[in-house]
Order: structure tokens, then C-alpha cells, then sequence
């Protein structure tokens, strides 16, 4: 028979989905049930790796850790990371296929449908409950044709749809109403309810609101969920949160420019929640600061397209600057790429094909291929001997002289990456470095302010994911909805 699922989908993007379900499912694996995240077509740079090999949405990987499982492919079969403003790699089943253009992706994605309800089916047959996450919205009716990621899922896997809106950015009331009013009859029949999101203050004052909804939608609230500091302290996918920055005075200053392609910058998480950094995004159109302790390079989806984007804002020089003035540099996967002499994707591999002179501080050079590197894996950083953990997920080759001083030794023997002067400057292909405590606090002392890690990351994510069960589960009708499953 296999598992029943209901499904979260929201009035727009960023209403807090996937923390919702996060939330959901923790619950659920506190009372004891099987239970399983899942996301037909989600679209981030920002992607987990799966054992085995395979990537899906690191949304999907904190989801599954909330319901006490290993994140597989199975949880998320179609992710689409954007390499441009109309282009994505389309990844399906955990691997690359292709780069497409949106539309010819929107005009054939309806042959995803299949892949996808497959997926599905698998996570039915070895599961109780089923968390299913939305994307985008529904209201979008514009792109309802071929839709596999709200209704089109919906109605063909036959699950009951929650509809959840966001308080906090205004117009909840108009968007829940509205989206009843621009979906067709069949789509709006799968809606059983509505929850709201983020609400600050008394309660009682949206009473009203609650009561024009439900008369309006003829659908029942399934409760109002206040705003739950905790949040902040999860990991987020989408890089509209880049401005999570902790104000400017405290501690080590670490400034990292933020690429146009910017992915997995979850790896700065764990910077982030020490209270003893200054962790500073900084956006286009501003220098990097001259009084940074350290400048880290995030990984990027299009790398090529990244360094055009870093000289032309002048962050090079700001960089390279930093560095001769005894600043630490780290460069995470594409950032790494960056620090190299040269980088080369002559087939366009990874976005726009071409070749340029990178920046020049690690005597190596990068060529991106159609082979793609996807594994969590560990290994021991060879300076001190700390074990460090995390995963890979990346296109290209680096070969050069750098190299043969490599940053760590991974779990299976090889090396990675590469390590100069006494360590300022660090890069490597291993995401979630900095998760590793040990390892950050080693790195955070060698800084020229020298403040101490106080901060066990994994411990607080654990918390954090606690204490936002508990929020939502005093706050929403959560009986009412796991009976909603079918």
C-alpha cells in the first residue's frame, strides 16, 4: 500500500517550506513514525551529496536528518542549478544530465514526471509518512502545464496540499486568498487548509484575518506559526538569506564577496553562529574590507563567469592586497579554482565555455570536463593531523606544482587540495570544512585577532531542529495534519 503523504506548497517562494517540513518531520520521528522528506524539482546551487554519489537540494539533506536518516537521491529527483540567468545544469536521479535553457527546459520538463513519481514510489514502499515540499507556487499558473513540482504532483500522485503564506513580508490575507482565486477547480479541490507563517505579535488581532480566509477559500487553518528565532540558526538554501551578516566590531573579520554564482555558502554556516566572528558578505559594488583577518571564496556554479565577476568589482586586487598584508585566504571548491593561474572549460562545462587567467596565488591550473565528482568523504588536514569531514561536488580537474602540498589526506588515501605559507592560505574541494570544530577552531586562532571557537556546530543544529519542532508543534494543528495524509 505504501506510505501517506501530504504536501507543503506556499503562496511564493522563501515562505519558509522547507523548514516547515523539516520541522514536520522531526515531530513525526519523535512520535516514533518512518518517515521521509521529499521534493519533486527544487532549483539551488546549494546541493548535498548523497552516499553512493549522487546530489539533491541541501534542504532535502536537513529534512532528512530532522526524520533521523541518511539523505538519499530518492528525497529530491529533480534539481535544477542555475549557471546563468536563463540557464541550468538539470540534474535528475542524483546526476547531471545537461545544461539547458529555462525554456526548453519548461517545454520538456513535463517528461520528468516519470523519473520523479518513481522516486516516490520508492520512498512510499520503505516509509510511514511522506513530508512532500512544493516549489515556487501554485498561483504561478502561468507555468501549470507540465508541472511536476506543486499541482501537476499533486494530482498525480494523489497527496492532500497545505497551502502556507508568509506573514512577515505583508499581503498573507490577499496571496492565500488570491491563490484560491487564479487556480483552476480540480487543482483547488487537492487543497485541504491553509497555515500562516512568521507571525510576530498578538494573536488574537489576526483572529479575523483567520476567519476572512477561511470564509473566502472555503478551506480550514491548520494554525499560525509565530517567528521562531531558531530558524536562524539552520541552514538556509536559498542565497536571498546572504544578508544574515552579524553587525561590524566583533571579533575576527572574515569577508566573503558574494559570486553571482555563489553555491554551497551553507559551508559559512558554522562561522556564521560564533559569537566571536564577524562574518561579512560582501555585495558588488563594495571593496573588500582592508581590516579583514581572513577573505574566503565560496564555492560557484559557473567559475568562469565568477572570476570575470571578481575582477570586474575589483575584488582581485582586494584580495591579492589582503593576502601580501598577512590576511588568511581559503578558497572552497570553485573558490579554490579561483586561486589557481588559470582556469580552462573550452566545452562549456560549467557555464560559458572559454578560458582566463585566474588569480594567480597557487601555482595550478584548472580544466573543467564532463566528469563530476558527488561524494561525502572526510579525511585528516595534514598541518596538524584534525580530522575534518564534509563532501565533494565538483566539475574540474586541477593539476600543478601546488598541489604536491596538499591542504588534507581523505578517507580513501588520495590528497586534496593544496596549503602555502604556514597556512594562510588554504584551498580545497572538501565542503563543510568549516562544520569540522576542531578544525575551526584551529583556524579561527591562527587569525591575526586570535579569538577561540566556543561553538559545537553539529550539537546546535541538533538543538536548533528541536526547538523548532516544538515551535511548530505548539502552533499548528499537527494531528489534523498527519491525518490529512492518504
Amino acid at each position: 500500500m505504501g506510505a501517506r503523504a501530504i504536501m507543503l506548497q506556499g503562496t511564493g517562494s522563501d515562505v519558509g517550506k522547507s523548514l516547515l517540513v523539516a520541522a514536520l518531520c522531526r515531530i513525526a520521528y519523535r512520535r516514533g513514525i518512518k518517515v521521509a522528506p521529499f521534493k519533486p524539482q527544487n532549483m539551488s546551487n546549494n546541493a548535498a551529496a548523497c552516499a553512493g554519489g549522487g546530489e539533491i537540494g541541501r534542504a532535502q539533506a536537513l529534512q532528512a536528518r530532522a526524520a533521523g536518516l541518511e539523505p538519499t537521491t530518492d528525497m529530491n529527483p529533480v534539481l535544477l542549478k542555475p549557471e546563468g540567468d536563463r540557464r541550468a545544469q538539470i540534474v535528475v536521479d542524483g546526476k547531471a544530465l545537461r545544461s539547458a535553457e529555462a525554456a526548453h527546459y519548461m517545454a520538456e520538463r513535463g517528461r520528468l514526471l516519470a523519473p520523479v513519481l518513481s522516486a516516490f514510489g520508492r520512498l512510499r514502499g520503505a516509509h510511514d509518512l511522506i513530508i512532500v515540499e512544493g516549489a515556487g507556487s501554485p498561483a504561478e499558473v502561468n507555468l501549470r502545464r507540465g508541472d511536476i513540482a506543486n499541482m501537476g504532483f499533486a494530482r498525480a500522485a494523489d497527496v492532500p496540499v497545505v497551502l502556507v503564506g508568509d506573514i512577515d513580508r505583508g499581503g498573507v490575507i490577499a496571496s492565500i486568498v488570491g491563490t484560491k482565486a487564479v487556480m483552476d477547480a480540480e487543482d483547488s479541490a487537492m487543497v485541504a487548509g491553509f497555515a500562516i507563517n512568521r507571525f510576530r505579535g498578538d494573536l488574537s488581532l489576526f483572529d479575523d484575518g483567520l476567519h476572512f480566509i477561511e470564509e473566502r477559500t472555503g478551506w480550514r487553518s491548520f494554525g499560525v506559526v509565530p517567528w521562531l528565532a531558531c530558524a536562524a540558526r539552520l541552514p538556509a538554501e536559498d542565497a536571498v538569506v546572504l544578508d544574515r551578516s552579524i553587525p561590524a566590531g566583533r571579533g575576527n573579520i572574515i569577508a566573503v564577496p558574494m559570486l553571482s554564482r555563489i553555491s554551497n555558502f551553507d559551508d559559512l554556516d558554522p562561522l556564521l553562529a560564533e559569537p566571536d566572528v564577524d562574518l561579512r558578505f560582501i555585495p558588488p559594488g563594495q571593496p573588500i574590507p582592508r581590516e579583514a583577518d581572513a577573505i574566503i571564496l565560496a564555492g560557484t556554479k559557473s567559475t568562469l563567469a565568477d572570476l570575470a565577476m571578481l575582477r570586474a568589482e575589483g575584488w582581485d586586487h582586494d584580495i591579492l592586497s589582503a593576502f601580501r598584508g598577512g590576511a588568511h585566504v581559503v578558497g572552497l571548491c570553485g573558490g579554490f579554482q579561483l586561486l589557481g593561474c588559470r582556469v580552462e572549460d573550452p566545452e562549456g562545462r560549467d557555464g560559458p565555455a572559454g578560458a582566463a587567467a585566474a588569480l594567480g596565488l597557487f601555482d595550478m591550473s584548472t580544466r573543467m570536463t564532463g566528469d563530476k565528482t558527488v561524494r561525502p568523504t572526510g579525511g585528516t588536514a595534514l598541518a596538524r593531523g584534525i580530522a575534518v569531514s564534509g563532501y565533494e561536488i565538483h566539475s574540474g580537474q586541477s593539476t600543478g606544482p601546488a598541489l604536491e602540498t596538499p591542504f588534507c589526506r581523505l578517507e580513501d588515501g588520495t590528497h586534496d587540495g593544496a596549503v602555502k605559507n604556514g597556512g594562510r592560505l588554504i584551498g580545497t574541494y572538501l565542503h563543510g570544512l568549516f562544520s569540522s570544530d576542531e578544525f575551526r577552531g584551529y583556524w579561527l586562532e591562527g587569525l591575526r585577532s586570535g579569538r577561540e571557537s566556543v561553538l559545537d556546530y553539529e550539537e546546535g543544529i541538533e538543538n536548533a531542529l528541536d526547538q523548532l519542532a516544538d515551535g511548530v508543534e505548539a502552533a499548528l494543528d499537527v494531528d489534523a495534519l498527519f491525518g490529512l495524509a492518504r
